[in-house]
C-alpha cells in the first residue's frame, strides 16, 4: 500500500508596492520553480495556494515535504511579479494549517 504524501505548508510574505491577485502570484510562484528545476521539477512539487489575504499581503501555499527545500529556493528567486518589483519571504513553514495559522496569528 503506497504510503500518504506528507505535505508541508509555508506562510509567505509578498514585499511589494503592487496589489496582486492569487493568480499573479501563484503565476510567479509556478514560473520560479519552473526556471530553477524545470517541468518535471515543477510537476514534483505539488504547489497549491490555501489562503492569499491581499490587505496583509500574505500567503499560505502548500507542497510536498520532498520538494520543500525546491520551493524554498525558488521562492527566495523571485524579484518580479508583473513585471513589477517585488520579493517573498517565507515567515515560517508547518506540518499542518493549524500550526501554521498559529505561529502566524491569522
Amino acid at each position: 500500500m503506497p504510503r500518504t504524501v506528507r505535505r508541508r505548508y509555508l506562510a509567505l510574505a509578498i514585499d511589494t508596492q503592487e496589489v496582486l491577485s492569487s493568480k499573479d502570484l501563484m503565476d510567479a510562484v509556478w514560473d520560479a520553480v519552473s526556471k530553477l528545476y524545470g517541468e518535471y521539477g515543477a510537476s514534483k512539487a505539488g504547489l497549491a495556494l490555501i489562503s492569499y489575504d491581499v490587505d496583509k499581503k500574505l500567503a499560505i501555499i502548500r507542497t510536498v515535504h520532498s520538494a520543500l527545500e525546491m520551493v524554498r529556493a525558488a521562492l527566495a528567486s523571485i524579484t518580479s511579479i508583473r513585471n513589477k518589483p517585488a520579493a517573498i519571504h517565507v515567515i515560517t513553514v508547518s506540518g499542518t494549517i493549524k500550526t501554521l495559522s498559529r505561529k502566524i496569528r491569522l
